[in-house]
């Protein structure tokens, strides 16, 4: 008995646990889920804009969280298209991502947006950009252009519709959740909100797997 009592004593001092987040309030349900990348896993999905501050400044944060979650979350990121200028930059994403150059690319086109003040308007401009950071011309150009760069592109125009978003950053839980700063308090707190829907959402499938055994 007085393991029990232990026991709840410390769920009730976990993070996840002592934190008092409502639906409405703090997060929102998405009206029409999406499916994830694996039903194995929590995915939270990163919806961000290279332009965006906000997003520049969650960026170290949110990557310092993702590198402590355990094997069961995956975290996923997708340029949000939301209008027609923040296109380019969702292609260099994609570009990056397919060349392998992410590190090269991700937080020195933040720091350049941001810290340098240079913008990256044209396709020739972030060509250039990539050669600075050492990717070959022809490399950049022929990913670029690429019918896999395009379609995935094109599905990140999708994301305000799919996901009901009208501003980024914005973080979707399981496909299900919806979390932004203005909803959580602040990008802190946005990542507790997280640790709150991540666990709520292991509990349900841990419920899922329980109730398919005892069937």
């Amino acid at each position: 008995m007085k393991k029990w009592i232990a026991l709840l004593a410390l769920l009730a001092f976990a993070p996840w646990a002592s934190a008092n987040f409502e639906e409405g309030v703090h997060y929102e349900k998405i009206d029409n889920p999406q499916p994830t990348s694996s039903d194995a896993q929590v995915e939270v999905l990163e919806l961000f804009w290279y332009g965006c501050p906000h997003c520049y400044e969650l960026d170290p944060k949110l990557d310092k969280w993702a590198s402590q979650q355990p094997e069961d979350v995956a975290f996923v990121r997708m340029p949000a298209v939301l209008g027609q200028s923040w296109e380019l930059l969702a292609r260099g994403y994609y570009t990056a991502e397919l060349l392998g150059v992410m590190d090269k690319i991700h937080e020195p086109l933040f720091a350049r947006l941001h810290d340098e003040k240079k913008p990256v308007r044209t396709p020739a401009e972030l060509k250039a950009f990539f050669v600075e950071q050492g990717v070959p011309a022809e490399d950049f150009d022929k990913t670029f252009a690429s019918f896999a760069v395009i379609t995935k592109t094109n599905r990140a125009k999708q994301a305000p519709r799919m996901y009901g978003i009208s501003g980024v950053p914005a973080l979707i839980v399981n496909g299900e959740y919806l979390v932004t700063a203005r909803l959580a308090g602040g990008n802190e707190k946005m990542l507790k909100v997280l640790d709150y829907l991540i666990e709520q959402e292991r509990g349900d499938k841990a419920g899922d797997t329980s109730a398919a055994v005892a069937r």
